[in-house]
Parts: C-alpha cells; sequence; structure tokens
C-alpha cells in the first residue's frame, strides 16, 4: 500500500508504522485495493490529514465509514467529491447548520472548505468496498485512528471535538476533556434524526463560541 502522510504527521505516522498492527492493516488494504473496487480512491485515504496539520487543527469532527457508493467518497468524513447528490446524513448537517447559524445549504457537499478552515474530518475506518458498508473494519484502522485521537488529545491546546452519535462518542474516550471541548449529540442519519436526536444540537454556533473564546478564527460552515 502505497501511502504517505504528510510531514506535518510524521512524527505521529513513523510511530504507527512501527506497531504490528499496522502492517497487517497495510497489508489488507493493499489487497483490497488490487482485487476490488474500494474507495475513497488511494489518492484520497489520507486527505483528511493533507488538508489540516496538528498544529492548526481547531474541530475535530468523527465519522464512522467512507461512503460506500461510486464516485462519492474523498477521505473526508461526511464530505462528497463535487456535483454528487448529497447523501441523507449530509443533507441534515446542512439543515442543522441553517437552523443554527442562518447559513444557507450549499450547492456542493465537498467539505474540503472545513478541512482546510482547521477542521479534522476523520472517518474511524478509513476504506471501504463498493457497495459493502462496513466491510473494512475490524482490520487495524479504529486502532489507527483510535491513536490519531490520541495523538491529537496529547499535542494539541483548545480543540472543538464534535461527537455525533454513539459509536463517535465511545471512540472520544481518550479525549482530555480538561484540555479540549467535546461537544455530542446524535448521529444525523435519518434514522437519529427522526427520532430527535440531531436538529437542535447547535454545535455549529457553539464551536465558533468557543473558538471565539480561545482567540481562534470561527469556522465558515
Amino acid at each position: 500500500m502505497s501511502l504517505q502522510m504528510p510531514d506535518s504527521w510524521a512524527d505521529f505516522y513513523k510511530c504507527e508504522q512501527q506497531k504490528p498492527y499496522f502492517l497487517e492493516l497495510t497489508q489488507f488494504v493493499s489487497s483490497a485495493y488490487e482485487s476490488k473496487r474500494c474507495f475513497p480512491p488511494m489518492d484520497q485515504v489520507f486527505a483528511a490529514f493533507d488538508a489540516v496539520s496538528p498544529a492548526d487543527i481547531k474541530v475535530v469532527i468523527l465519522g464512522q465509514d467512507p461512503y460506500h457508493g461510486l464516485g462519492q467518497a474523498n477521505g473526508l468524513c461526511f464530505s462528497v467529491q463535487d456535483g454528487v447528490r448529497f447523501p441523507p446524513s449530509l443533507v441534515n448537517i446542512f439543515k442543522e447548520i441553517e437552523q443554527d447559524i442562518g447559513e444557507p445549504i450549499p450547492i456542493w457537499g465537498n467539505l474540503e472548505r472545513w478541512a482546510n478552515q482547521g477542521v479534522l474530518l476523520l472517518n474511524a475506518t478509513l476504506t471501504v468496498e463498493e457497495a459493502k458498508a462496513g466491510s473494512h473494519q475490524k482490520k487495524g484502522w479504529e486502532v489507527f485512528t483510535d491513536a490519531v485521537i490520541q495523538y491529537v488529545s496529547d499535542n494539541c491546546e483548545g480543540v472543538v471535538f464534535l461527537l455525533w452519535g454513539n459509536y463517535a462518542i465511545q471512540k472520544g474516550k481518550k479525549i482530555d476533556g480538561i484540555k479540549h471541548f467535546v461537544l455530542t449529540a446524535g448521529h444525523p442519519s435519518p434514522l437519529s434524526a427522526n427520532r430527535g436526536y440531531w436538529f437542535g444540537n447547535k454545535h455549529f454556533s457553539q464551536a465558533n463560541s468557543l473558538l471565539e473564546q480561545l482567540g481562534k478564527t470561527a469556522i465558515v460552515w
């Protein structure tokens, strides 16, 4: 697997590469991409890290799997390639932003614009086989992304973590709640949102308020 994280993440990446799980993970992913159609494209697997260095992280949003439809995933959680129809969870995210801070629903669902402002858009599992949700779970990615969360918690200051749904909330146990801010809500999927666990969480205005209290520039959501 020809994956390489950017230089700004080199200390973290070198450490993980030396661990036994990582060799097994890379062997699995290499084989999967060679034999089947997998997403995101290989050169976008680490897109979340390419977009923001540890020193520039203001907000972390944690997803679960990449989208598993053709042309959807671009390596950033909840984000889709330009021109792709919004998946239901992304629709609900944009609806909440509109209700919370009055930003109109955008034309494109590509969240690179968030990443470029310091939002780490991290999926717990970074790859997936086409049309098979969860197919690359329990292969080592969760260990890797747990280490990412731990690294950010240990090495950054005043990060706002947005954890949506029980899976993300459980994964957030490694976050130092004294150094950082943790906001939790239901998942933006229709199943959760329609039960009243998503809309009205106001995470986007709250995150910006916290950033401004820290003297940081708010995110243009």
